[in-house]
């Protein structure tokens, strides 16, 4: 086998990488009940309904002081929805699936979905300012634009969409319902560690679920644009891979789309150029240049054409074994040939 076919096979290896999920009209359909779930609480809270008088009555009851002995313990639980711990801790195991599949598809997914959530939740913070259960003023009252930030929870929100990035990235169905229940328990369990504590209110962590499912439910929508600056990130890295390492190409090729105007060359063990791939810019074909010539250089079995080859005689055809040799003469002697002349 030739280096280049060799070379061709370890590019063509498949990676672990998934389709993501698309926009399925189920997808749409639980995109737009959880929209009118998250309205109505905003409505209910905003109208001072019953859902702000239980919010009243869970906080009279104070949990922490119900049941003091799992306090230190659900002091580190509530880690899990925050944030930067949480941020470092996927990055650091999508970082990872990202060196493994020779591509930058998982770490951009989880940076568009914390983005988003950013953008939305932190809207919606600085929008409503609802106090806390520990800085409330007015008993009964929603506490609204008063100048705090709780509504919704960030903690809950953030579990949500850090650990279900994880689920939305699975590569088989199993995975994906597995790591699903993972996450929503995981979710389930910060918020109601949150209203345990009185940092927050019922409704803050109920409004903190439905933020958190609208942005992993609308991630479909992003992949185009992570697709997009996947590509251009990818042609950055090989140029700079090629400028600064141009003999690890040794190796197998980087897995991943090439810039318009970059050349894929393969280098065998001697440091030969076997082939040169060009990809043309502005067209999406791949044009090939022509080895060089004598290539491969090897004196002592020159490359020969596959059309210039001497066919290989079929199986079962009647051609003698040494058809191809030239049949051997004997020179006539004076005599015998004075011979024939004479008698004929």
């Amino acid at each position: 086998m030739r280096t280049d076919e060799k070379l061709d096979q370890m590019e063509e290896r498949p990676t672990d990488r998934a389709r993501p999920p698309q926009m399925t009209r189920t997808r749409q359909w639980l995109f737009g009940g959880t929209l009118a779930v998250y309205a109505a609480i905003v409505v209910g809270v905003l109208t001072t309904s019953w859902l702000v008088t239980f919010d009243w009555q869970v906080m009279f009851f104070r949990p922490y002081k119900q049941w003091p002995e799992i306090h230190a313990f659900l002091d580190y639980f509530v880690v899990l929805g925050q944030r930067g711990p949480t941020a470092v801790a996927v990055a650091a195991w999508l970082g990872w699936r990202c060196w493994r599949q020779r591509n930058l598809h998982p770490l951009l997914v989880l940076g568009a979905s914390l983005l988003l959530l950013n953008i939305t939740v932190g809207a919606a913070k600085l929008g409503m300012s609802r106090l806390g259960p520990h800085y409330a003023t007015t008993v009964g009252s929603n506490e609204m634009w008063l100048g705090g930030d709780i509504f919704p929870s960030g903690h809950t929100a953030n579990a949500v969409v850090t650990w279900g990035v994880l689920a939305y990235l699975a590569t088989t169905s199993l995975r994906r319902r597995t790591l699903s229940v993972i996450a929503a328990l995981g979710a389930l369990g910060v918020g109601m560690t949150t209203v345990y504590l009185g940092t927050h209110w019922v409704s803050d962590v109920l409004l903190g679920w439905a933020a958190g499912l609208l942005v992993l439910l609308a991630m479909p929508w992003l992949e185009p644009g992570v697709t997009w600056v996947e590509d251009r990130l990818m042609g950055i890295i090989l140029r700079l891979w090629l400028r600064l390492r141009p003999d690890s190409l040794r190796g197998p090729l980087p897995v991943g789309p090439l810039a318009p105007g970059v050349s894929r060359q393969r280098i065998a063990p001697d440091g030969e150029v076997l082939v040169r791939e060009t990809i043309a810019a502005g067209t999406g074909g791949r044009s090939t240049t022509r080895p060089p010539d004598g290539w491969p250089h090897h004196p002592s079995r020159p490359y020969t054409i596959r059309s210039e080859r001497t066919p290989v005689t079929p199986a079962g055809s009647r051609r003698p074994p040494h058809a191809d040799r030239v049949p051997r003469t004997t020179p006539l002697s004076p005599t015998s040939g004075r011979g024939r002349n004479a008698s004929g």
